[in-house]
């Protein structure tokens, strides 16, 4: 089992204090969080691509290169990007190049994206919302696999076999196609042979993971191999040492992070009576001591059979060292509790894959 931590560069309203930080600070921010989860031994560091103040990492490429440069063994990888308001030909050449600068960490999580900012900035129809999303990942997929590729399509000019530069250096990049849990997008994923990202925002930790069985279902159906075959499940996440005193610090944050998407999206933010129901032990939400959140993944992957877990806890204005002190919780505590009962096998592992040593220079 493989453990990771995701972030938005988030700089949103503190609740307590009113003050923001600058959207410049929020990005060294996802650095800093991330060259530490790399020290503290965690799989796996993902990033959100967001288009607003309260979330500024709109480019996910040159903030995985940073990190990419100091960092020697986590895998970098979006958590998503928004594949239908970009282009498939600038997103290969962008994230191969941090493939190179990272020798070969690089992995793809595409997805349709649940915030919509993106399409009036650079010009998209909504209406055109499924047409633009299908057509890209067909072609990012095709250049993924093709130095030279021919395709024709409606959302962007055709290409006649024109080379796209650089490749990356060990092969394919693992692309993983981000779900939001309808049964439609679930059954994509199968049916293109990919591995699939998914989350569970809260609720229950298990209610919802019939679609890891269809999307398992489909995938031995259409004779998948296990290599495509892959799960991630992300939740939101916040860790002390102790299971109430981080339920109570997060909460105002929660709120905060959820009631300006709510007022973005149009639903109301949650109640106390809700979150403490959804940061229980049978809660979707990975908030509390190491101990528990233990018993949660575990509890988790009884019924999702996840290869790879993820926390998001950078919602809301949480500070950043208490940002850090979670990640240090969660890789030096709950990582190896985790593999214990797990194994410590690696997804690269269990697929036959070798990390590439870093190559001197000629």
């Amino acid at each position: 089992m493989e453990l990771g931590f995701a972030a938005f560069g988030d700089a949103n309203w503190d609740p307590e204090t009113g003050r923001r930080i600058s959207e410049a600070q929020a990005i060294r921010n996802v650095v800093e969080s991330a060259v530490l989860a790399d020290q503290v031994g965690l799989d796996w560091f993902g990033i959100g691509e967001h288009h607003t103040p309260e979330f500024p990492a709109s480019a996910g490429a040159p903030i995985l290169a940073a990190i990419a440069a100091q960092t020697t063994r986590i895998k970098l990888s979006t958590a998503v990007n928004v594949l239908s308001t970009d282009d498939p030909v600038r997103v290969y050449e962008q994230y191969s190049t941090v493939d190179a600068i990272s020798n070969g960490r690089v992995e793809l999580i595409p997805g349709r994206g649940s915030s919509i900012e993106s399409f009036p900035l650079f010009g998209y129809d909504l209406r055109d919302y499924d047409t633009l999303f299908a057509e890209k990942l067909e072609l990012l997929l095709e250049i993924n696999q093709n130095e030279r590729v021919v395709w024709k399509g409606k959302t962007r000019p055709d290409l006649n076999g024109e080379y796209v530069p650089p490749r990356a250096e060990h092969g394919p990049i693992p692309i993983w196609l981000g779900v939001g849990g309808n049964p439609g997008s679930v059954l994509r994923a199968a049916k293109l042979g990919l591995p699939m990202a998914t989350g569970v925002l809260g609720g229950s930790a298990i209610r919802s993971a019939g679609i890891a069985t269809l999307y398992r279902r489909a995938a031995e159906e259409l004779g998948n191999t296990p290599q495509q075959t892959l799960l991630t499940v992300g939740s939101p996440g916040f860790l002390m040492k102790d299971g109430k005193k981080a339920r109570d610090f997060w909460w105002p944050h929660w709120h905060q992070f959820m009631s300006v998407v709510g007022q973005q999206r149009g639903f109301l933010p949650p109640t106390r009576e809700s979150y403490d129901r959804d940061t229980g032990p049978q809660g979707g939400m990975l908030v509390g001591s190491p101990e528990e959140i233990v018993e949660r993944i575990l509890l988790m992957h009884e019924h999702w059979g996840q290869d790879r877990s993820f926390i998001h806890a950078d919602m809301g204005a949480v500070p950043q060292k208490e940002v850090l002190k979670a990640i240090e919780l969660y890789g030096t505590v709950v990582r190896p509790a985790v593999q214990a009962e797990l194994g410590t096998t690696t997804i690269d592992e269990r697929l036959g894959r070798t990390p590439q040593p870093i190559r001197a220079a000629a």
